[in-house]
């Protein structure tokens, strides 16, 4: 999950992704392309699950993964924890699935983790927590998910959470058999090679080969995670290379919401806007569909 500044960043956008332009085909409700949303939580910003289920429905999402807080913090953003997601996979099994989460240096992380995957959490995350992201922490918790066999999400912010970007690719060496997935702010900024860490939106072109950008062509169980304003932000900054980013990275981007609108249309939906932005870069269905669906069906054992 991203910290939003929706004023700001709306203002941005604004010019080049209209309301207009977020048409019924866009938001795919009357195709079947099949979309699969990575990244939503329980309680964002206080939005109710009955608002949520209504929200990923005008978005067209075949299948919602909902992505747990820890204990505490509730992720920046008032969300809710591993029995708030849980319920709600209970309560709706055709439409939601859940990862389990737990603060990465809590002393009960692991246990914790470990008593929603044995209940049904099919991946780990997401992980914003103030560690370094090749800390010891974040090794056990590669080791629990190598042991079941789930993916790890990953919000990377200099400065904050998952610190030290540069070193990850420790983690993915060590660990080869877990696909770890990256969002947020400094694991988009830097796509860009010349990226300055401190900068949490960058505008502006982008120099191919930054750490993100190699990280996904380097390491196959690396992957990439499209959601909120610092993904859509790496898409919009330089449409020229985003297209080409994207094809090059066709099979390891995966298509994310983590949007605390209220009704999934609009200028003030991230997810509405990521979906027509993604449709209008790349014509290529076979692309569109390894983002949005394919790609996670590859690393995240949804239900049949």
């Amino acid at each position: 999950m991203n910290k939003l500044n929706r004023r700001e960043f709306l203002i941005t956008t604004g010019a080049t992704i209209g309301a207009s332009s977020l048409s019924v085909k866009a938001l795919g409700r009357k195709d079947k392309q099949e979309i699969i949303d990575l990244h939503q939580h329980t309680n964002y910003s206080g939005r109710n699950d009955m608002r949520l289920l209504r929200h990923q429905q005008a978005l067209g999402v075949k299948w919602t993964v909902l992505l747990p807080a820890g204990r505490k913090y509730g992720l920046g953003a008032i969300c809710g924890g591993n029995k708030s997601v849980r319920k709600i996979v209970v309560k709706n099994p055709k439409n939601y699935v859940h990862f389990a989460n737990e603060i990465s240096d809590h002393p009960e992380c692991i246990e914790t983790i470990e008593t929603y995957l044995k209940k049904g959490a099919l991946g780990i995350g997401e992980q914003k927590f103030r560690v370094n992201c090749d800390s010891k922490h974040i090794e056990s918790i590669s080791e629990l998910a190598q042991e079941y066999d789930v993916p790890v999400l990953m919000h990377f912010e200099h400065g904050n959470y998952n610190t030290g970007i540069e070193r990850f690719h420790k983690i993915l060496e060590k660990f080869p058999k877990v696909n770890f997935i990256g969002h947020a702010q400094t694991w988009w900024g830097n796509i860009d090679k010349d990226h300055q860490q401190t900068v949490m939106y960058p505008k502006g072109k982008v120099m191919p080969s930054g750490i993100s950008d190699r990280l996904l062509q380097d390491y196959p169980n690396m992957y990439g995670d499209l959601s909120a304003n610092s993904g859509q932000n790496a898409l919009i900054r330089d449409e020229p290379h985003a297209i080409d980013f994207i094809k090059r990275n066709q099979d390891k981007l995966i298509y994310g919401s983590d949007c605390n609108d209220l009704i999934g249309r609009g200028p003030s939906c991230i997810g509405a806007r990521t979906i027509e932005i993604i449709r209008r870069l790349i014509s290529d269905r076979t692309i569109q569909d390894k983002i949005f669906s394919k790609n996670a069906r590859r690393i995240i054992r949804f239900p049949k």
